[in-house]
């Protein structure tokens, strides 16, 4: 259902209410709806503003202004539901149309060269509430915007990558859903990014029943240069068979796999056995979360083709700090800098 139709039902609902109480919320809501004809969102929360201005000095009001409730008569939980979906639906619509996000880059490092090889783009949001990127991307996802706000992230990633050096390869977060979107390969034709620089790191696992419709939609990008990552967090024998049909460029491992595997003998044998795993299909294996140079060098040893982490570098807006990604990364300087007192 659309904000504007879920609109229309919150205000016939109020208005179609003869409660002599109400009256005045009645009027007030019609006279906005009458300053803002085929807007009824917009009459809806000009009405909320109004009415949080003008009956502050009322505790029910302002209890129920928090929670995005109408005033007094109190609407059916339903409709209540349907005004926090408009709410969240004008917060994503203004930050769309305002362009208020940012992308980070976070570096990843060839752990046998040590040296930078690619980034992986992570959103981050202007706004007052300090509302996280999984929160909004959840927020928008609920409102039916979800692949809206993606491709506004993918965007705007793919034109800030114009100030990486241009050897590595960009990592762009993106859901299986939005791969099957028809938007995905238009993008491709608008971006200054060569799409063969393009790595997609899938954020959820793709539903077995459209597990053919994703690989038909991707492989006329992949036959151009596009490459795919997947990561380990669905492991069971059914992924993993699905993992060799799709047969992903790179598989990310985190911190259950690589947490503590300088000193943990099982950590150790787990990432020896996805080293060998991986050299058979011919996957980049690359380990999320590095935290230790202790992790850093037996993760190198085992063959690890590639790394990254707050150990390494962590995720910068700025573009000066990308264009200083061209330094051999010094392991031994970088223990003894740790090991100084105050680091």
């Amino acid at each position: 259902m659309s904000v504007r139709v879920q609109a229309w039902g919150i205000i016939a609902a109020v208005l179609a209410d003869a409660d002599p109480a109400g009256a005045a919320v009645r009027q007030r809501l019609s006279q906005s709806l009458d300053e803002n004809p085929g807007v009824p969102e917009r009459a809806l929360l000009e009405y909320l503003l109004e009415a949080r201005s003008s009956d502050a000095n009322t505790s029910e009001t302002i209890e129920s202004l928090r929670q995005m409730r109408l005033a007094p008569p109190a609407l059916p939980p339903k409709l209540a539901e349907q005004l926090d979906a408009i709410r969240s639906a004008s917060r994503i619509s203004a930050l769309l149309e305002n362009r208020m996000l940012m992308t980070a880059f976070q570096p990843i490092y060839g752990l046998e060269g040590k040296t930078v090889v690619g980034a992986e783009a992570l959103s981050r949001f202007v706004s007052d509430d300090g509302a996280t990127a999984e929160l909004w991307f959840a927020e928008a996802e609920a409102v039916g915007l979800g692949a809206n706000l993606e491709f506004s992230a993918l965007g705007s990633a793919a034109a800030a990558a114009r100030d990486l050096p241009g050897s590595l390869y960009v990592s762009l977060n993106i859901s299986p859903t939005s791969c099957m979107d028809p938007r995905l390969p238009e993008l491709f034709e608008h971006i200054e990014l060569p799409i063969d620089r393009v790595v997609l790191e899938l954020t959820e696992d793709i539903p077995e029943e459209e597990y053919l419709q994703f690989i038909s939609a991707l492989n006329p990008l992949r036959e151009k240069g596009l490459r795919i990552a997947v990561d380990d967090t669905h492991t069971g024998a059914g992924a993993l068979s699905r993992m060799i049909h799709l047969k992903p460029d790179f598989l990310k491992v985190g911190r259950n796999v690589i947490g503590d595997v300088d000193k943990d003998g099982v950590q150790r044998a787990l990432a020896a056995c996805l080293v060998d795993f991986t050299d058979q299909l011919g996957i980049i294996l690359v380990a999320e979360g590095i935290e230790t140079v202790g992790e850093l060098k037996v993760l190198t040893e085992l063959g690890i083709s590639a790394g990254q982490g707050y150990l390494l570098g962590r995720p910068s807006v700025r573009p000066e700090d990308w264009a200083s990604w061209n330094t051999r990364l010094d392991v031994d300087g970088l223990e003894r800098h740790l090991a100084s007192p105050g680091e």
